[in-house]
């Protein structure tokens, strides 16, 4: 069961209470839509959710179009601070810790439109260090908490250090700029820029400045790139806008394995009944990757697809997993993943295996399989008609219906429950109902027992 605790909008319906207080409404969570009621809201579109764990109290940090960022305490919902000094919306968002013999400290770094990037104390509310009037706008940030130095992506590749003092800086060689950035071994960096990445080295001297060179680039997507992780310490992954899934080798960045995910028209969206809101045939962009280490899982258009490390093939889809564009996923273990929508929806999923007979996969599912390839194509692979051995299914077990915009992504506090914002200006702090049951009843049992009965 899933628990709403914050009090929000009106009842969506005349069957449902609104009960204003904590811990009082309860939903079921099946493979039925649940509804759901709202959460604090703040009047702009959030973008990004980044945690930060400060003085052992579960903490996130939220921030929106309008250049605001707030600090939530996920625990009670309450809004703890609003840091306030950009200008225009929030790009990018991370945090930085610093550690010395006594104490750690948690700092957020913002990048923003204005072209600005900020460093804030999120127990204060303070604004520490700003630089302005940067050539352009920041879309990443890395933090290399190693070496104690950070970096931003946009026109140029920045790296800084503690102090926001600029230690080198790189142009690159994209009108889209550097859109993803990750960390790779023995001090090497991996940077997204259209349909290549590039890959840098980080060399830090003696006075501890840091520069960076250009080692290799590679080149094999034939479409810009959509995500880039790291998938654990010998490997990260990239997709494109045209459903390319790579797997590279993150030491000797060789391409390990391809694929290219394509489908068909589905015969079902030609047919005179009309549907609102009707997933895209044809899209097939890979919009979002997250992995556990074991399996990659990947938003391809309307869809969602499992894919093993271990066997270098897919175990798992969901052509259709939601009625639009999947924009955020995660991986709870091997066998449960979530994901959100444009729709609106946020859903909870179950790999299992087929009924028996199993049912044949529709022909032009995927267009190519093919692994270790060596050769660039000149074009996008054509379609073939194949047969998925040992292939399973995505069953839905959970819907969390609550906002009325596109949810933009959501991040799991486990026991502290899940956070989501959306489009439509809220955050809704999700929790467990039974765990939630349970601690009220021990809390009850202590009340009775510290005064010997009712």
């Amino acid at each position: 069961m899933l628990r709403w605790i914050l009090g929000g909008r009106e009842a969506q319906s005349s069957a449902e209470e609104m009960i204003p207080c904590m811990n009082r409404l309860y939903l079921q969570l099946t493979s039925r839509p649940a509804k759901a009621e709202s959460c604090q809201s703040y009047n702009s579109q959030l973008r990004e959710i980044t945690l930060t764990f400060l003085l052992m109290l579960p903490r996130c940090a939220s921030a929106g179009d309008d250049g605001l960022v707030l600090v939530w305490n996920v625990e009670t919902g309450e809004r703890l601070q609003e840091l306030r000094g950009h200008s225009q919306q929030i790009t990018a968002i991370t945090t930085i810790t610093c550690k010395n013999e006594v104490t750690v400290n948690t700092s957020l770094i913002t990048a923003s439109s204005d072209r600005s990037l900020s460093l804030w104390d999120p127990d204060t509310g303070n604004r520490v260090q700003t630089i302005s009037d940067l050539h352009s706008s920041v879309k990443c940030l890395l933090v290399l908490e190693r070496l104690c130095v950070w970096l931003s992506g946009g026109e140029e590749l920045c790296v800084w250090n503690r102090d926001f003092q600029l230690q080198c800086q790189r142009p690159n060689h994209s009108d889209t700029g550097i859109t993803a950035l990750i960390e790779l071994p023995k001090n090497y960096i991996a940077a997204a820029m259209d349909k290549k990445i590039m890959i840098y080295s980080l060399t830090v001297s003696a006075d501890s400045s840091v520069s960076a060179a250009e080692i290799r680039c590679l080149s094999d997507h034939q479409d810009q790139i959509r995500a880039l992780i790291n998938v654990n310490d010998g490997l990260f992954a990239s997709g494109s806008h045209m459903g390319e899934l790579i797997l590279w080798n993150a030491t000797d960045w060789n391409l390990l394995a391809y694929e290219h995910i394509l489908w068909e028209e589905s015969q079902a969206y030609n047919q005179t009944e009309i549907r609102m809101g009707a997933p895209k045939p044809s899209e097939m962009s890979i919009q979002h990757l997250t992995t556990n280490g074991n399996l990659i899982l990947a938003a391809v258009g309307s869809g969602l697809y499992v894919y093993s490390v271990q066997t270098r093939s897919v175990v798992a889809y969901r052509k259709v997993a939601h009625d639009s564009n999947v924009l955020h996923t995660m991986l709870l273990s091997d066998s449960e993943l979530m994901s959100c929508s444009e729709d609106g929806s946020v859903r909870m999923w179950e790999i299992q295996d087929l009924p028996l007979p199993a049912e044949p996969a529709s022909s032009g599912f995927f267009g190519m399989w093919s692994f270790g390839r060596s050769n660039k194509q000149s074009g996008p692979p054509s379609k073939k008609v194949i047969d998925i051995p040992n292939i399973r299914m995505l069953e839905l077990t959970g819907d969390l219906i609550g906002h009325s915009g596109a949810v933009q992504m959501f991040v799991s506090f486990k026991e502290n429950g899940l956070v989501t914002c959306s489009a439509d200006h809220l955050l809704i702090l999700w929790k467990n109902g039974e765990r939630q049951s349970r601690l009220r009843s021990l809390a009850l049992f202590q009340k009775l027992e510290e005064r010997g009965g009712l």
